[in-house]
Order: structure tokens, then sequence, then C-alpha cells
């Protein structure tokens, strides 16, 4: 079995479907030897801004000295992407060879009644946890797949829980009402484990709730920690931090968007609860860690003239965060949109939202079978944009039309699914742009 086979295998799996549950997780880790049990976790769940938040965690973590393994989902470019240790992703002989170890395995689960077969994502978690237990990391920054409560990642006893935003998605599985959602997001929350949060409303009463059903510590963003953002520009933003038991002024991220300060102060506040358990943070490496965080795809500039942006709004939530970053962060002529989304979203909602500060819009299509009609979108968007729409299902057609359309003072804006920001990164990475119309 080489690294083809190896991925084909994991993706077949997906015809198996969403089974949420613990019970064949469980079972397939014991196989294993429990490898999560031998390790020490910070568990991120939330709606939007999971990734960030790990990542900035992860690297303040690792400037700071420790051995860090960070587990996210999707992948932006490939597989491997989503386990690495100290911003190396797994290397693609070492998946094989835990593929190979893990394979009969997940078929004996599979064939034990009652459990049924695995899904992908458990599968692809109990290969992160065996290749981290052999790795022997200080700690894994552990980012949950979807909800909380029965997600394949809540196996784990975490030394510390940061749960992010809650906003209406994936309704059929979790809920149509943000209190369902909240609820089951909220099942991550373990004694023994404190939790920062930046959720609000009825969502944090929730929170408070079952915090106070486990005796679990709750810090909440604005009252008990918070980021003050007191610069900004194309290459960044600078703001204050004043948390739970430290303040630090003048921190500075390369990220884009106001968002993420409040994501920079979630990773902070679940550091300083970390320091408490026995991790030591100088403020130098909080500093330098934040600086040089990167998470690509988001909000990532890929040229300057024209501004050219990639950015994975793959929900209403991210798209109101991304419209205000437009109005906030960038100056520009004419928005000219690249827009390609799943259609299992609120798509009017989403178009709605972003479509009223588009001047011309480029629609494209992931590269997946979830993906929204583009036809169907294009009749919608016409209703809702004075400028021109065209339809270019290829996502390289669909960039090579948008710049050669663009002029210097516009900026190019690709938005919507990690499907297209993938393909569209790697195109425009691959491609003198230069060269291209």
């Amino acid at each position: 079995m080489d690294y083809q086979e190896s991925l084909s295998w994991i993706h077949s799996i997906g015809r198996f479907g969403m089974n949420q549950g613990l019970q064949r997780i469980e079972l397939l880790l014991h196989y294993l030897g429990d490898p999560h049990k031998k390790l020490k976790f910070l568990h991120i769940g939330g709606t939007n801004g999971k990734g960030s938040t790990a990542a900035l965690a992860a690297s303040v973590l690792e400037a700071a000295g420790y051995r860090v393994g960070l587990y996210t989902s999707p992948y932006l470019e490939q597989f491997t992407n989503r386990m690495a240790i100290n911003g190396e992703d797994i290397s693609r002989e070492r998946l094989v060879v835990l593929v190979k170890r893990v394979k009969p395995l997940v078929e004996k689960v599979a064939a034990e009644f009652p459990y049924g077969h695995p899904t992908e994502f458990e599968v692809v978690t109990a290969i992160a946890f065996t290749y981290f237990a052999e790795e022997c990391p200080d700690i894994i920054v552990l980012e949950v797949g979807l909800g909380g409560r029965l997600d394949a990642t809540n196996v784990v006893q975490p030394l510390a829980t940061a749960i992010t935003t809650i906003s209406l998605e994936h309704t059929q599985v979790l809920g149509n009402t943000i209190e369902a959602i909240a609820r089951e997001k909220a099942g991550i929350i373990k004694e023994g484990s404190a939790v920062v949060t930046q959720v609000k409303g009825s969502a944090l009463e929730v929170f408070k709730d079952t915090c106070r059903e486990r005796n679990v510590p709750l810090f909440s963003l604005g009252k008990d920690f918070k980021g003050e953002k007191v610069s900004g520009d194309l290459n960044g933003q600078g703001f204050h931090y004043r948390g739970l038991r430290h303040d630090y002024f003048n921190l500075h991220i390369s990220l884009l968007g106001d968002f993420q300060v409040n994501n920079a102060a979630l990773a902070l506040a679940s550091l300083e609860l970390l320091q408490e358990k026995g991790f030591l943070l100088p403020e130098d490496a909080i500093r330098r860690g934040l600086f040089h965080t990167r998470w690509p795809g988001r909000l990532e500039i890929m040229r300057r003239s024209p501004l050219v942006v990639i950015d994975g709004a793959h929900n209403l939530e991210a798209f109101q965060n991304l419209r205000q970053t437009l109005f906030n962060t960038f100056s520009y002529r004419r928005l000219i949109l690249v827009l390609g989304i799943l259609g299992d979203k609120a798509v009017e909602e989403i178009l709605q939202e972003i479509l009223p500060v588009a001047d011309i819009l480029v629609i494209t299509t992931p590269n997946s079978p979830r993906a929204a009609d583009p036809w169907m979108l294009e009749k919608t968007a016409a209703q809702m944009i004075p400028g021109p729409v065209y339809v270019k299902e290829n996502i390289s057609d669909a960039i090579k039309l948008a710049l050669s359309l663009a002029k210097a003072p516009d900026l190019v804006l690709i938005a919507g699914s990690l499907y297209v920001i993938s393909d569209a990164r790697q195109f425009l990475k691959k491609n003198s742009l230069k060269a291209l119309p």
C-alpha cells in the first residue's frame, strides 16, 4: 500500500456517511492501546474560528520551546496538513505505516455488532492519536470536527477547553436553534478542565448551566478577558490583551479581520489556563508566537496589484465577518468576487450578505458533490447585484476571468468553500501571476 492507496482507502470510508457517537472510536482506540490516554490536550470547539484559535495557541506554545501537536480539519492543500508537530506535517511514508496498522482494526470494529463501520473522521482521528502517542509531543492542540458531544475528539480529557462562537450550521445534525447547537458544543466540557469562550447570549447561558452542573470554571470574552484592537493594516493587527491574570499590550498578529483579535484573545485565555497546569509561557514567547502565526486560506493576500485575497468563508457567520473586514481593512475601487459555495449551506442568506458589496460576480463550482448548482446561483444572484454575473465552473478559469477584468485599484476576492480556496491557492501559487491576464 502506497500513499495514494492509503488516501483512497481513508476516503472510501466516506461512503458509510456521518454517524456520530463515541462507541466506535473508543473501541478502535482500545485496540490501538488507547493512545489518547498518553497525551495532554487543549481542546478547541465552536462554529467558526477553531482553526485560527488552534493555530495561534500552537504557535505560542512552540515559541515557548514546547513540542506541539496540532490536529485540524479539513485540510487546505493536502491530507497531511491535518496532523502536524511544530508546523511540520506528518510524512506520507509515516501515514502509510499508520494506515497499514489501523486498517485491520477498523475492519475488526466494523465486524462487531452493534458498532458498525467507523466513520472517516473517526479513522483519521485514531490515526492522529496513534501518531502523536508515538511522537510524544508535550501537548496536542485538538480541534473538534463537528459539534462536540458526539464528536470523535471528545474521547480525550483535556487540560483546558476553548469554545469559539456558536451559530446556526449543520442544523440537520446538531439542531435548528442556537440553544440546541450550544448544548451539543457544550458536550466537550468536562470536570477538571476549565473553559474559556467567546459565546454570548442564550448560548452562553447554556454553557453556564453545563459548567455549573459539572463544577467547571467558565471564563467569557468581554467579561473575564478581552482583546482590544489598537491598529491595523494589510500586514496585520495590533491589540491589547486584558486577561484572566495577565495583561499584554501592543501585541501583533498577521491575521486579518477584527474577529481574529477575538480569536487571539481566546487563544491567550486558554494558554493562561495551561499556565495554571504548569506550562511556562514567557511574554517574549507569547509575542513571537502570535506574530509568526499563519493560517493559510483565511483572508490571505496572494497578490498586491491588483489585490488578490482568498478567504474560506464557508457559512453565514463567516461571510458576515468577511463583509465587515472588507469595510474595515481594505481600500479598493471595485470588488470582483469569485464565489463558490456548497449547496447545503444557507445559500440565499450568504448571497444577500455578500453580493451587495460586489461590483462583478464570477460564480464557480467547488470540487465537491455537495456544490451548489452554479446556474441556479446565477439566477438568484442576478436579482441581487447590479453588475455583471459570470459563470465559470472551473476554478482556474474563474480566477483567470476575474484577473482579466481587474485593474490595479480593484480587489479580486475569492471566497467560499475550502474546496474552492484549496484549488485557488494551489493555482495561484503554481502559476506566475504576472503571466496571467
